[in-house]
């Protein structure tokens, strides 16, 4: 089974209700208190989106037999567009396991780590993809307490644009087969009768029959394949840039600065520097290049003219410059 990104954003309303506690066996037992998630769901598929975190489902990621690029290229996706991306976790393909991290991070009101004043919902996407012995969707649905259902409008869209696989000469999309068995559980997804289907499953591109499946309004669930993770993302930004903070999708900012000061030269002015811009949610970092002769400072922000007024002051305090990449300013024998 491909691997599994779950990009989950957390809401930080109210407390969850008593089914995001539950326990995968007492669902059953509180499935009529589930519709309480209905206005939840909806209050989350239209809030600003100001945090995202990364969830990684795949016993190939935890066994080495796979590497995951879909996160690296998530976290870039999200600096891009402004969203901080506060977490990133890998679990195992096991449904209890499943369960408690998508309820968790879809309405968990603070992560550790997250920053304790903000009180706005975030951003929820999931990535997975359906083989015969997948189990996500089926374990996010019951999550949320909800059944898989077939897609209409994905499967007659994968009819529409699917090719024949050449070892299977003899499909047909109407007459019974294992094949057809097959692609038809590719396009059951989790389903709330409460809500509208645009609420959760959306195309985003023309020339793929692929769904975004959007479960309790954050949850969003996408293709772990690299290729089509990263072509569905990028067909997605323009839904989510109205959404953002910052509408224009400006992102996050950061600067580079290096330096021939050793680490523990500029620490006490770093300090200080972190105290003093932190309301203005500027993050100070020093990073060490072992075997080099410069090190690098960074300053991360969404102010930029902010943090070009800073940029004078902490050239001057490190004795470096502002450079465009870390090793811009390296000598020669650096590079050998």
């Amino acid at each position: 089974m491909f691997n599994r990104l779950s990009q989950l954003t957390r809401h930080l309303a109210r407390p969850p209700p008593n089914y995001l506690t539950a326990s995968p066996a007492a669902l059953s037992i509180l499935r009529p208190c589930v519709s309480n998630m209905t206005s939840s769901a909806v209050h989350n598929y239209t809030k600003t989106i100001h945090t995202a975190a990364c969830l990684i489902i795949g016993d190939e990621v935890l066994g080495g037999k796979t590497i995951d690029t879909n996160s690296a290229y998530f976290a870039k996706y999200c600096f891009s567009l402004g969203i901080q991306l506060k977490r990133v976790e890998v679990i195992a393909d096991d449904e209890s396991e499943i369960i408690e991290a998508v309820r968790r991070m879809s309405s968990k009101p603070r992560i550790p780590g997250d920053c304790p004043v903000m009180s706005e919902a975030n951003y929820v996407p999931y990535l997975g993809t359906k083989s015969h012995d997948d189990i996500t969707y089926e374990s996010i649905a019951k999550a949320f307490g909800l059944k898989l259902k077939l897609h209409r409008a994905a499967f007659d869209r994968m009819k529409k644009l699917s090719k024949p696989h050449p070892m299977q000469p003899q499909f047909d999309w109407d007459t019974p087969s294992p094949g057809l068995t097959a692609k038809l559980r590719m396009v059951e997804l989790p389903h709330d009768d409460t809500l509208p289907e645009e609420q959760q499953a959306i195309f985003v591109a023309d020339d793929m029959w692929v769904p975004i499946a959007i479960v309790n309004g954050n949850v969003h669930i996408l293709p772990g394949v690299p290729r089509l993770f990263e072509r569905l993302l990028e067909h997605l930004k323009p839904t989510l840039l109205p959404r953002l903070t910052n509408p224009e999708g400006k992102g996050i900012y950061r600067y580079l600065f290096s330096t021939p000061l050793p680490e523990s030269a500029v620490a006490p002015y770093l300090t200080d520097l972190a105290t003093r811009t932190s309301s203005q949610g500027i993050k100070v970092g020093s990073y060490p290049r072992w075997g080099k002769k410069r090190n690098t400072v960074t300053l991360v922000g969404t102010d930029q003219n902010f943090m070009d007024s800073l940029v004078s002051e902490v050239e001057q305090n490190v004795q470096g410059r502002r450079v465009t990449q870390e090793d811009v300013l390296d000598p020669p024998s650096d590079a050998e």
